[in-house]
């Protein structure tokens, strides 16, 4: 879903502009591709299952990742220090993609022709 031509930038946009979860875009796109659609209330559930883990762990890590990028010149081995940044930031990633699964394996979904789970997600305050 990731590599399609222009999603990235898309799904950048989205978390840099309007605040939205990339992983969380990522699953709804899938659930829609998959014809299955989530109620606001399951919304609701899977916004809340990585909250936590977003504040505590992602945001922070972006952060410091944008505050070196900014100083880079001011810091030695700058390379390195992103380059494992970036490592651990994508495994970070992975696990809050498996507590969205998790999450998301619990709920019943409704099949439709054309699900707006990804409309319904960006449209969300």
């Amino acid at each position: 879903m990731y590599a399609k031509p222009g999603q990235q930038q898309t799904l950048l946009a989205l978390q840099n502009q309007q605040g939205k979860n990339v992983n969380l875009c990522l699953l709804l796109l899938y659930l829609d591709s998959l014809k299955l659609s989530i109620t606001a209330e399951q919304l609701s559930t899977l916004i809340e299952s990585i909250d936590e883990f977003d504040t505590q762990a992602l945001n922070p890590l972006r952060s410091a990742r944008s505050y070196l990028k900014a100083n880079q010149e001011t810091i030695a081995d700058y390379t390195k220090i992103r380059e494992e940044l970036l490592s651990a930031e994508l495994k970070l990633e992975k696990q809050q993609q498996q507590i969205l699964i998790d999450t998301a394996n619990k709920f019943e979904f409704l099949e439709v022709v054309k699900p707006n789970n990804i409309e319904l997600y960006v449209k969300a305050t």
